[in-house]
């Protein structure tokens, strides 16, 4: 059984020093805390610096506007919509990671024992989480690293994004930990029925403490345990001397890459997909001049362009009918070099 430790936690310490505790209990000041950060900008610009990473561009929700019968922007659906992403931010994140960590770690020492023991733990296995926790602190900024003893006694590491942590910092340089919050999801079935469920941990000095984020609602989660010690060594329960979350930041401010490089990277994807709408508008779908037509409306006039290829007019009083396009020439020269100057 893991061994029980007072219940005086870094997190309501910071709560004493700030006045909050004598007003709300801890759970209620984590899940204060939470409903804070969850919809902060930092934190949706930490996700969109992944989701960038990944290909889900704002241009994959652009809609083609146009002005209405009653003035406004509306949607217009009968023009062609390109959402095209040419991911020039995924290229740079992952230039910049090669060339941070592009080598292997070198290790030396005399003591040839404990070079072993290193290089068990700092192996090829290691290097790759390094270059994930690289890879997630140019997208948001900042990504963590956890250490903890797996079940068979090795050290091992897992790697968290910046947009799941909420760090209670000790210092104004961001240097030290009184505490931590992680914020994640997991995705469960009932049955046949697929959700999503919440789960919040708070670090703290005695161990972590489990939740359940439902509605809005901290419960405590008995499935895994609503606190655990750090780790256990023959069922001894075992806590660090420090809050056991190491912070990769990619630069002293904890700025994301996303935050230097949406604008230039919205505007490849704009060009590029306002490029492939011009070259698929045709006859069919341009601006047309109709003289004469030989039919009820303008709807009917499209549909039959649509589905024949062809329509109806006629000659009124010795003027001839006819249909013209109005069309703008694509420079495809212009496209290229402004694309070249983007990237």
């Amino acid at each position: 059984m893991f061994f029980d430790v007072p219940n005086q936690t870094a997190i309501a310490n910071q709560a004493i020093r700030e006045g909050a505790a004598s007003a709300m209990s801890n759970v209620q000041f984590i899940h204060r805390l939470i409903y804070e950060w969850k919809g902060s900008k930092q934190r949706l610009e930490q996700i969109h610096g992944e989701n960038y990473y990944n290909g889900v561009h704002d241009i994959l929700f652009q809609k083609r506007l146009g002005i209405g019968a009653d003035g406004n922007l509306e949607e217009v659906k009968n023009l062609p919509n390109r959402m095209d992403v040419n991911n020039q931010y995924a290229i740079a994140v992952d230039k910049k990671t090669n060339f941070f960590l592009g080598k292997p770690i070198a290790l030396d020492s005399e003591n040839k024992v404990y070079l072993d023991e290193l290089r068990n733990i700092f192996n090829y296995s290691f290097m790759k989480k390094m270059k994930n926790v690289c890879r997630k602190s140019l997208n948001g900024g900042i990504a963590w690293m956890f250490p903890y003893i797996s079940l068979d006694g090795k050290l091992k590491f897992s790697i968290f994004n910046g947009y799941e942590i909420l760090p209670l910092w000790k210092d104004a340089e961001h240097d030290e930990l009184d505490g931590a919050i992680r914020l994640y999801d997991v995705i469960k079935y009932d049955g046949m029925l697929r959700k999503k469920v919440q789960y919040v941990e708070s670090y703290e000095k005695d161990g972590v403490h489990r939740y359940v984020y439902d509605g809005g609602h901290l419960i405590p989660d008995i499935v895994h345990g609503e606190y655990t010690p750090y780790f256990a060594i023959d069922g001894v329960g075992y806590n660090w001397l420090e809050i056991p979350l190491i912070a990769f930041k990619y630069n002293e401010k904890e700025i994301p890459l996303i935050r230097r490089t949406k604008c230039i990277q919205d505007a490849i994807n704009e060009m590029l997909s306002m490029f492939h709408n011009n070259m698929l508008e045709d006859n069919r779908n341009t601006i047309l001049v109709i003289k004469n037509y030989d039919g009820a409306n303008l709807g009917e006039f499209r549909r039959n362009l649509s589905t024949y290829g062809a329509v109806k007019v006629r000659s009124v009083d010795g003027a001839e009918g006819g249909v013209d396009t109005l069309s703008v020439d694509v420079n495809a020269e212009n496209y290229g070099l402004i694309l070249d100057l983007l990237k």
